[in-house]
């Protein structure tokens, strides 16, 4: 009874047991569910893909094309995603160096803020100077910045087959403060103004995108067409969403941007002009990049092409039809220049928008919108504009032109001067202000010069109106930072007050040349060395774009960014300074002759000492004994065998001995001595 008793309460002890392992199972179940039920929620976010393209013709008979791309990937877990569009390589370049904000830029060309404006979103975004400009926030502390810069520089360098890695030494990057862009911690800012940039950049940044040149827009991206342009820029801008945590990653939003202005093939259908030289050239998507578009990316949720007016163009084509028509009223203004009297679309726009400015209030911009989704390979896109008149208009211009030269001679000494000219101010400046010299005119300039450049900045000269001013009335704020040689550049940041009604400011600063070693020269030294640009702000002047309808462009994933206010800024020439260069050709001359005469030297030495002696003894032998006769040798036979002796050799046998030996050894005295000379006066 006792053996059944025990073993029955084993058997019940077992049940519970089970029984509270189960229960503590599905408690574990519960609780996961609840705990991460939110970062669940999170991860059914699906990745969003968005392709846009941008024409707008330009005041010197080119039209500008601006491709937007825009990828997107939600917060996700911890423990990893896998991607449907979004990019991997981006993603994992993003959480193994901790990137919180980048932009890289591959550009050929300088953009013409003269003739293609300055005050818009495109020029302050998405002008960069030639070559390449990578600027990094890192959400590391302060003491790993470097080392994540150096590492995310050499891959970015294998990803996009590019010299980018030249950007790890401390000479050739900066920590701007904030002048260039404010409100930035752990900023890291690089350029490479000599990098070539072709078609090997271009290829893995279409790589990047779901449908890569195949289907869409990106298809349009011909490689002879975009680099036989007059400029083109291809950009790569990442951001991260969300604040980001232990168990949720942050969302990233990679933006891609292609800038591109070309001049049109000459197939115009319309009315031929008498005056050619104002006349703006028709065209079409296929005459300019020789392409169709045969449907949108099977992957992208929107697909449009857009066709801007910008305001001088807008304003310019109402005024020539008032003079035509001079019953037109102000009211009906809008509506006959939608009526395509001044040209022809050879689409019909699924939507017309209008935009607002309360401080331009004399012209607006117009935007037609055609949608990629009706069309395909069958019945393709191929939007052209035809022109009916002759119109000239010009862009809208930054509050200053800035542009940036040399001045001295000579390989020891110089100076760099940034001249600021007047164009057109903002008309939302009272003009009453300005007479009163109230109104401040407020101007960043950011500029990193190498350390070779030793720039002397207490030299540094301001003239407003072409009249000296003290520094200290026309700045407002400074940081310098002093190069160290073959350590860090010297980097320099102001900010200044100038008067709102000034024409013409100058900026001078001095500066030495300094010598590199040898090993520190690049291949083409004589060229120069080249200064990279300095970038000029306007921290009160924000480009913006606003249209009145129903809110469908906030869809849109390029006119949502144009809708933000960015700051209005210009990039300044990238200067070329001759340092002094030695002769690289001086080494492999004195090597070439020094090696010439060593061969001489040593090859007739060999010669000499490797002849057959016992061939000039036979023959000296012969010739004295030719000499001596043969009556002397018979009495010699005769007078060795009277005595019954061996013959002894001829005396003339050791003579001719040392006579080869005397010849030999002037010789090499002579080869030698002829050596030394020419060592002496030619080595």
């Amino acid at each position: 009874m006792t053996f059944s008793h025990a073993k029955s309460t084993v058997g019940v002890t077992q049940s519970m047991a089970n029984r509270v392992l189960r229960l503590l199972i599905v408690c574990q179940v519960l609780y996961s569910t609840i705990a991460f039920g939110s970062v669940l929620d999170i991860d059914k976010e699906e990745e969003e893909f968005s392709e846009e393209l941008l024409l707008k013709p330009l005041p010197d008979r080119k039209v500008l094309a601006h491709f937007h791309f825009q990828s997107t990937a939600p917060p996700s877990t911890s423990f990893g995603r896998h991607h449907h569009l979004f990019p991997k390589p981006i993603s994992q370049l993003v959480k193994k160096f901790r990137v919180k904000e980048m932009e890289l830029s591959f550009t050929q060309g300088r953009w013409r803020y003269e003739q293609w404006g300055g005050f818009d979103h495109i020029s302050s975004n998405n002008a960069k100077p030639p070559g390449v400009e990578l600027w990094a926030v890192f959400d590391v502390p302060q003491s790993q910045v470097d080392a994540s810069w150096k590492n995310l520089t050499h891959a970015l360098s294998g990803l996009f087959c590019a010299s980018i890695n030249f950007l790890e030494s401390s000479t050739t990057y900066s920590a701007p403060e904030w002048a260039f862009r404010p409100d930035l911690g752990n900023l890291r800012y690089g350029t490479l103004p000599r990098e070539a940039v072709c078609t090997e950049n271009l290829t893995p940044w279409l790589k990047l995108l779901p449908c890569r040149d195949k289907a869409g827009l990106s298809a349009l991206l011909d490689r002879p067409s975009i680099y036989r342009g007059f400029y083109h820029s291809q950009q790569l801008h990442l951001t991260l969403t969300g604040s980001g945590s232990e168990e949720v990653d942050s969302g990233i939003v990679l933006e891609q941007t292609l800038t591109v202005v070309l001049q049109p093939s000459s197939w115009r259908t319309g009315k031929s002009y008498v005056d050619k030289a104002h006349s703006q050239p028709s065209w079409s998507i296929n005459s300019i990049f020789g392409r169709k578009v045969g449907g949108k990316c099977v992957l992208a949720k929107s697909s449009n092409v857009y066709l801007q007016f910008e305001k001088g163009l807008v304003g310019e084509l109402k005024n020539l039809q008032k003079e035509n028509a001079n019953s037109e009223t102000n009211k009906l203004a809008s509506k006959v220049f939608l009526s395509n009297l001044s040209f022809d679309l050879s689409v019909n726009p699924d939507k017309v928008f209008e935009e607002v400015d309360n401080f331009h209030s004399k012209s607006t911009s117009i935007l037609y919108e055609f949608s990629v989704e009706k069309y395909n390979d069958s019945h393709p896109l191929d939007l052209g504009l035809t022109w009916k008149i002759p119109v000239v208009w010009s862009c809208q211009q930054a509050p200053l032109h800035a542009s940036r030269f040399l001045m001295g001679s000579g390989n020891e000494r110089g100076a760099i001067a940034i001249y600021l000219r007047s164009t057109e101010l903002s008309e939302g400046l009272k003009k009453s202000d300005i007479v009163d010299k109230s109104c401040e005119l407020r101007v960043n300039v950011f500029q990193v010069v190498p350390w070779y450049i030793k720039v002397y900045y207490h030299t540094l000269q301001v003239f407003v109106n072409q009249q000296s001013r003290a520094v200290a009335d026309i700045m407002e704020k400074i940081h310098i930072s002093p190069s160290k040689d073959k350590t860090s550049p010297g980097v320099m940041e102001l900010i200044l007050k100038l008067p709102c009604g000034l024409e013409s400011a100058a900026l001078n600063l001095e500066f030495d040349k300094g010598f590199l070693h040898i090993d520190e020269y690049p291949p083409d030294a004589n060229q120069g060395f080249d200064i990279p640009a300095a970038v000029i702000s306007y921290p009160d002047f924000h480009a913006s774009m606003h249209f009145s309808e129903d809110g469908s462009l906030d869809k849109s994933p390029m006119f949502s960014k144009f809708q933000e206010k960015s700051l209005v800024l210009s990039y300044t020439e990238i200067l070329l300074v001759p340092l002094t260069t030695p002769d690289f050709s001086m080494p492999y001359n004195v090597i070439t002759i020094t090696c010439t005469v060593f061969a001489l030297y040593f090859g007739s030495l060999l010669n000499v000492l490797q002849k057959r002696v016992g061939e000039e003894e036979r023959f000296l032998k012969s010739k004295a004994g030719r000499k001596t006769g043969r009556l002397s040798q018979l009495l010699s036979k005769f007078s060795t065998k009277l005595r019954g002796k061996p013959r002894e050799p001829q005396p003339s046998t050791t003579v001719s001995s040392s006579f080869v030996s005397f010849k030999l050894i002037l010789k090499i005295l002579l080869v030698a001595g002829i050596a030394i000379c020419w060592q002496y006066y030619f080595g």
